[in-house]
C-alpha cells in the first residue's frame, strides 16, 4: 500500500518498542528503548532527549497508572523507570531461583498485574537466531502479582514474545514468534485456566504486540515466513545447531519489509499494512494511539509513524 510512513531518527541503534504517554506532562511522547540500555523520549515536535539508561538491553516498554516506565530488559528482568529522574528500580530478575535470560514483552493489568514473556531458557537475545533455529520452545508467558507472587502461566512456547490483555481483561495473549501464532489465555469465565489460538498461520513470525486506543490487538509482523527457516524445523537437531555456526553473512535473515497487523478480541483481520518503505525495516514494536501506528525496529536508529 501507498501510505506515508514517517521516519523519526534517534541516533541509538535498535529501537526495539514503542509506547505513547497517554497522559500527564508528558503526554503524546513516545518512548523506546535501544542497543546501548538507554531510554529515549521521542517529544510531539519531533525532538529526542534521553530519559535514563536501565544498565541492559530495554525491550518492551509500557506506562503503568502512575505514569512510569514498566521496562521488559533482556539482561537484567523486569524493571520499573521514573520518566522524569531517569530512576531505575528492578521489580524482579530471577523465577524460582534461576535468573531469567531474556525478558521481552509485558502488559499491565488493571489490578495492577503484570503479563510477561521470558522468551527462552537457554538462549540471550544477543544468541537469539539460536533459539529460534533450533526451536527450543522453552518460552514462557508469566505473571507478577502487586504482592509479589511471580506465577508461570504457560510453559513450552516456541520463543514467547508480545504480550496484550483483551479490552475486558478475560484473556492474555501471547506471541509464539516461531510457531507464527497468537496464543490465549482465559482468566475468566467458563474458559478460564484454557488455551486457545486468537490467531494462528500468520504472514510471517510476530513479535511485540499491544492493545492500541482503538481497542484492537496490533501485532508486528518482523519478518515474512522464512522457507530455510521453516524446513529446518523438520531437521535433526544437529543440524539446526550446526546452522546457527555458520558464519553470520550465511545464515537465514529477516526480510527487508515493514508490515504490522491488527486483530479484534474475537480473532478477526481488522488491518494489514504491508508498508513499502526503503527507510524502516523489521519491526519488531508497535502501538496505535489515537489513529496513528508507530513503530520500532530491533536494528534501525529510528522509530516510525503511520497515519491510518
Amino acid at each position: 500500500m501507498s501510505t506515508r510512513v514517517t521516519v523519526h531518527q534517534v541516533h541509538h541503534d535498535g529501537a526495539e518498542d514503542v509506547v505513547v504517554a497517554p497522559r500527564g506532562r508528558h503526554e503524546g511522547s513516545v518512548y523506546t528503548g535501544t542497543v546501548d540500555g538507554a531510554v529515549l523520549r521521542v517529544r510531539p515536535d519531533g525532538s529526542v532527549e534521553q530519559v535514563g539508561s536501565t544498565g541492559g538491553r530495554p525491550l518492551g516498554l509500557e506506562i503503568d497508572p502512575e505514569g512510569r516506565l514498566l521496562v521488559c530488559d533482556a539482561h537484567r528482568g523486569l524493571l520499573r523507570m521514573d520518566p522524569d529522574t531517569g530512576a531505575v528500580e528492578r521489580l524482579l530478575a530471577e523465577v524460582d531461583g534461576t535468573a531469567m535470560v531474556f525478558t521481552n514483552n509485558a502488559a499491565i493489568g488493571s489490578d495492577g498485574t503484570t503479563w510477561f514473556s521470558d522468551s527462552s531458557r537457554h538462549y540471550g537475545i544477543e544468541r537469539w537466531k539460536d533459539d529460534f533455529v533450533q526451536d527450543t520452545r522453552s518460552g514462557r508467558l508469566l505473571s507478577l502479582a502487586p504482592d509479589g507472587t511471580v506465577t508461570t502461566v504457560l510453559d513450552g512456547l516456541a520463543f514467547a514474545n508480545g504480550v496484550a490483555l483483551s479490552a475486558d481483561e478475560s484473556f492474555v495473549v501471547v506471541a509464539e514468534t516461531r510457531a507464527r501464532t497468537l496464543v490465549r489465555r482465559w482468566l475468566t469465565g467458563d474458559r478460564a485456566g484454557t488455551r486457545d489460538l486468537l490467531a494462528g498461520d500468520l504472514p510471517g513470525y510476530p513479535d511485540n504486540i499491544a492493545r492500541g486506543s482503538d481497542g484492537l490487538i496490533w501485532v508486528s509482523i518482523a519478518s515474512p515466513v522464512d522457507p530455510v527457516v521453516e524446513r529446518l524445523g523438520s531437521a535433526p537437531m544437529w543440524a539446526r545447531k550446526a546452522v546457527t555456526r555458520i558464519p553470520e553473512r550465511l545464515q537465514p535473515k529477516p526480510a527487508h519489509t515493514c508490515r504490522v497487523q491488527a486483530y479484534d478480541d474475537e480473532g478477526r483481520l481488522v488491518h494489514d499494512l504491508d508498508l513499502d518503505t526503503p527507510d524502516f525495516h523489521m519491526v519488531t514494536g508497535v502501538r496505535e494511539h489515537e489513529g496513528r501506528v508507530w513503530l520500532g525496529s530491533l536494528h534501525e536508529p529510528a522509530v516510525a509513524v503511520v497515519d491510518l
